[in-house]
């Protein structure tokens, strides 16, 4: 009979034997595929489209337009002036009034120079009595000389009487005339249609044709010039416009917003100003609302040509790179390549391009910070354009 510690033996091989068992039947017995044992993947993702905001380069009739600083001037301004010295009686006009030429600005005592008015007339008709007889005289002598009754020298005496008298006639109409000339500065008139300014002297003074400051300023306001600058190079192009009857001008005010007249070229200077290599330019404003004073800075645009079939684009799409200036177009694709380009005249948040752009595509206008050539890009609509990212967002720390 076999012993207790055979038959534990036993039984310890039989179940390492079972578990054996039971683990090939498992993983490895015929009719059983082995479980296939997990693996991680990686999936790469595609970036996302950029979003961009972006514009249609237009095509049409542009102007070129030449800009300059000019100062409004005055066709015509006077300070008027008494020409004799007297009391100023009056003054006829309200500081500020326009008038017209010829109108009564002030009055000067005028009773000297009636007195001397009258003295004049009653010399002449003094005079013109003497040269009557004297007439009268040779008149008789003549006959009587013709027939020997009278001498020569008689008669060549009443000859010169009359000459003389003729001559002091003249003499007296001439101081007349002075007289009533002199008469006529006590009333003081526009010289042309103007506005006044400020008065500078009050009835009851004395004035003198040598006084400084004289009675007041004359400004003539319509129409009006200006006279502004512009570069010596711009000389072919503005005298090309003008024999053309191309040039027009547009006055502006000094922040450049605001259109204040329309005008016309009137010349250009005559001299290039060697210290600055610019011209001197004086248009004409016919200025109906008075929007232009004397002495005010504004901004004028002189057009000189109209460029037909040209290409614009936004401001904001022409970027500066190492190799020039270039934009970035947007394919049917949504993506973008860089498009070098010649940029010419920049006015009202549009450029003139000459050269790199046919006018029908579409250019990138913000959001330029983060293309290259070959992005994909999301063109939003203006109301949502705060998703576009640029340049002075990324300076405040804003993007990636």
């Amino acid at each position: 009979m076999p012993s207790r510690k055979t038959l534990l033996l036993v039984g310890s091989v039989l179940l390492i034997g079972a578990g054996i068992g039971s683990h090939v039947l498992h993983d490895g017995t015929p009719g059983h595929a082995a479980e296939p044992k997990a693996t991680s993947k990686v999936t790469s993702k595609a970036a996302p489209p950029v979003p961009v905001t972006a514009a249609h380069a237009r095509k049409g009739d542009v102007p070129i337009v030449l800009e300059g600083l000019g100062t409004v001037t005055p066709i015509n301004t006077a300070a008027i002036h008494t020409q004799i010295q007297g009391t100023l009686d009056s003054v006829d006009f309200v500081e500020g009034q326009e008038v017209k030429r010829g109108d009564v600005l002030a009055k000067i005592d005028p009773r000297v120079f009636e007195a001397q008015v009258d003295q004049a007339e009653a010399a002449l008709a003094r005079d013109q009595a003497g040269l009557k007889n004297a007439q009268v005289n040779l008149a008789r002598t003549q006959p009587l000389a013709a027939r020997g009754f009278a001498t020569q020298q008689l008669l060549d005496t009443q000859d010169s009487q009359v000459a003389q008298g003729q001559g002091t006639v003249a003499l007296d109409k001439a101081a007349l005339e002075a007289a009533q000339t002199q008469l006529s500065y006590t009333t003081i008139t526009a010289p042309f249609d103007g506005i006044t300014g400020i008065r500078r002297i009050d009835p009851g003074n004395i004035v003198h044709p040598t006084d400084a400051t004289g009675l007041v300023i004359l400004t003539q306001l319509q129409p009006i010039s200006i006279i502004f600058t512009l570069p010596s190079t711009d000389i072919p192009g503005v005298q090309k416009a003008i024999t053309s009857g191309e040039a027009s001008v547009d006055a502006y005010d000094a922040a450049n917003t605001h259109r204040l007249d329309h005008g016309s070229l009137m010349l250009i200077d005559n001299q290039v100003d060697a210290s600055t290599g610019t011209v001197r330019v004086k248009a004409s404003f016919p200025n109906e609302k008075k929007n232009l004073w004397p002495g005010s800075f504004v901004n004028i645009h002189l057009t000189v040509a109209l460029r037909h079939d040209a290409v614009t684009v936004p401001l904001t799409a022409v970027q500066q790179g190492p190799s020039g200036t270039f934009v970035y177009v947007v394919d049917a694709n949504h993506s973008v390549s860089a498009r070098k380009i010649k940029a010419g005249q920049s006015r009202e948040d549009k450029v003139l391009i000459d050269q790199g752009l046919s006018g029908d595509e579409t250019v990138v206008t913000a959001g330029q910070y983060r293309l290259t050539p070959g992005t994909l890009v999301e063109v939003v609509p203006d109301n949502r354009k705060d998703m576009v990212q640029n340049a002075t967002t990324a300076s405040a720390g804003m993007l990636p």
